[in-house]
This record gives C-alpha cells, structure tokens and sequence, in this order.
C-alpha cells in the first residue's frame, strides 16, 4: 500500500510538472510571438507566426494555472508544507491534540463534502459557455465546465485526506508537528 501511494504521488508531481512545464512553454511562445510581430516580415515569410494565431496562449496558461492551483493543492502539496499557526496545537497534552485534530479534521471535511453539490450546480451553467479562444486548440467542444471541473475533483480529494486525517487520528494522537524540511527532523 505504501508503495502504491509513493507511486501515486510521483505520477502527481509529474502530471503538475508537465503542466508547469507547458504553461512555461506556452509563456516564452507568446513571448517570441509578441516580438516577431514588431517585424512585419516574420508573419509575410512565415504565416504561421501570424499574432492572430495565438490568441490562444493567454487562455491556455489561465487554464494551466487553475488547473496547477487546484490538482497541485489536492495531490502534490502536503499537509506540513502549508502555513500553519500551531503554537496551543504543539504545547497541549496529546489527548487535547487528538481532539484538536479530530474536530478541525472534520470540519474541514464535512464543509468540502457539503460544497460539492452547490458548486456543481453552480456549474450547470458554465456547460452551455465556450472558452473565447481554445476552441482553436482542442476544438469546439471545450466548455468552461471542463476547465473549471478540476475544482470538484480538490473538492472530493482534499475531503478523502482529511476524513483520513480524522481516522488516523481517533486510532492514536497526532505527533508535534515541526515543520522542518526533511532530513533535519
């Protein structure tokens, strides 16, 4: 099982990494577009390097971006990498901790599950709505739904995690967290 959720989490990092690594490319070609249109040559000798091409680009990194936001911090960002003000957490008995965790754990969890279903009828609209310009990328089928669909998926996975959390901790008391980077723990 352990090793199952190494490899899950590896092929996380990989899926953010190679949306970071396509908003970036996307980035350094509007970047190269931009300034070959200053020379009125370029799009003459190359039409394919004509700006209105390349609309595109600017709503593809909006889309890379929400979906890196939102797949990043249901997968990839773990629970000691966030901010996280636990000065009463560290100092109190470990009973007192377990409660803590528990009751934080479970309002967190419940206040997702229960966002789930709002927020995808909230969606119902955004099926009928086309993006302005990635149809020239993937076609006319995208819908506005299907960029912002990432949301349920942090909804659901974010309350497996802490329904988890929940769990490990009714079995025995959280440990002190320290917040150090691994290996100067």
């Amino acid at each position: 099982m352990r090793q199952t959720l190494h490899i899950l989490r590896r092929l996380a990092d990989g899926i953010a990494g190679l949306m970071m690594a396509a908003m970036f490319a996307t980035f350094i070609l509007q970047i190269v577009i931009r300034y070959s249109a200053r020379l009125s040559w370029v799009p003459e000798t190359f039409p394919f390097l004509a700006p209105s091409n390349y609309g595109w680009t600017l709503e593809f990194c909006l889309l890379m971006w929400v979906m890196l936001i939102f797949f990043g911090n249901a997968f990839v960002v773990r629970d000691r990498d966030h901010v996280t003000f636990d000065i009463i957490y560290n100092t109190v008995r470990p009973n007192v901790r377990r409660a803590f965790a528990i009751i934080g754990g479970l309002a967190v969890c419940v206040a997702l599950v229960l966002s789930i279903e709002p927020t995808w009828d909230r969606f119902a609209i955004l099926r009928l709505k086309r993006t302005a310009t990635l149809s020239q990328l993937f076609g006319d089928w995208i819908r506005m739904r299907h960029i912002y669909a990432v949301y349920i998926l942090f909804l659901v996975a974010v309350s497996v995690r802490y329904a988890w959390y929940v769990y490990r901790a009714f079995r025995k008391a959280p440990e002190v967290e320290t917040h150090l980077p691994e290996g100067q723990e």
